[in-house]
């Protein structure tokens, strides 16, 4: 199945007085591929920048704006129409005999390719992560799908979404302390659950679509903004999506833009700006996801 979206993003800083700007960068290009065609995109800032476009390490495409004048405001609009792919679900992939149980058996090649996306990131120093990762096994043939469901349910079950207005991502040590973060804190402390019982996983910053949004209401928790989540490889299915935040993991209601090794590599948008502290006001953030149509044969589009 596929969908045609359009997805718009805009970011507004305001200042007391006028403040000069450094350089900014920003992810909010859909990664082209098996799930994503794009068809046209823009980005625009108030004040003018210079823009450029640059990929990562890891294949995410980075927009980079260099600023010339002082202002009280500084907006970032970018704008995306395409078509977005997705799955009925995971069972839609078979997976290979050596993933169907915990631990997955990795090929050499896999480990080589793999290692930063299997080693814990976060300290532990109470060893509380340890111990709370070792619930979701029972250490006799623990079935990957079940292990990976189970969690999605722990979180859905036991934690409280809190959205925040500080940057950045709680270390996973406080997140499950708190039982409480948003989802680039859920999507972190899945991750390194998921590193310690042996998969690959990584972190993804991206777009939700919910569909209750096209009628005026809100389904799906963290819609409205950008999104994160997780992504993990299983041998004979690849790299499969998991949003503890919302207990999905398939459909196109995941629309990956940013892929990295831990949340820092993988932010929205940052920059630097130069005035007295005190002259920030805040900052408002608005994403909308529409789905124009669905389509059957993508060259359609």
């Amino acid at each position: 199945m596929a969908m045609l979206g359009e997805i718009t993003h805009v970011t507004t800083y305001r200042y007391a007085r006028p403040v000069s700007f450094g350089t900014h960068r920003a992810m909010f290009l859909p990664r082209r591929g098996a799930c994503a065609r794009l068809l046209d995109w823009s980005a625009k800032t108030d004040p003018a920048s210079k823009i450029h476009w640059v990929t990562d390490a890891r294949s995410n495409v980075v927009t980079v704006m260099e600023f010339g004048e002082p202002s009280s405001a500084l907006t970032f609009t970018f704008q995306v129409r395409g078509v977005f792919f997705g799955i009925k679900g995971i069972e839609s992939f078979p997976l290979d005999a050596r993933a169907d149980q915990v631990p997955v058996q990795y090929s050499p090649d896999e480990w080589t390719d793999l290692a930063g996306y299997l080693r814990p990131h976060a300290d532990d120093p109470d060893g509380n992560l340890a111990a709370w990762t070792k619930s979701f096994v029972s250490g006799d043939q623990d079935e990957t799908t079940d292990v990976l469901r189970r969690i999605l349910r722990t979180f859905r079950e036991s934690f409280s979404y809190q959205s925040r207005e500080t940057e950045g991502t709680q270390p996973p040590g406080e997140t499950l302390l708190t039982r409480a973060g948003t989802c680039r804190d859920y999507a972190w402390l899945m991750i390194e659950v998921l590193r310690r019982l042996g998969f690959a996983a990584r972190f993804v910053s991206g777009y939700l679509y919910d569909q209750a949004l096209d009628g005026g209401a809100v389904g799906m928790t963290g819609s409205g903004a950008t999104h994160a989540w997780v992504q993990v490889f299983l041998p004979g299915a690849g790299w499969l999506d998991y949003d503890p935040t919302n207990q999905i993991n398939a459909g196109f209601d995941l629309i990956p833009v940013a892929v990295a090794r831990h949340p820092g590599q993988a932010v929205p948008l940052a920059g630097s700006w130069f005035g007295d502290a005190k002259d920030y006001q805040g900052m408002s953030i608005k994403v909308a996801v529409h789905k124009i149509g669905d389509i059957s044969d993508p060259s359609e589009a």
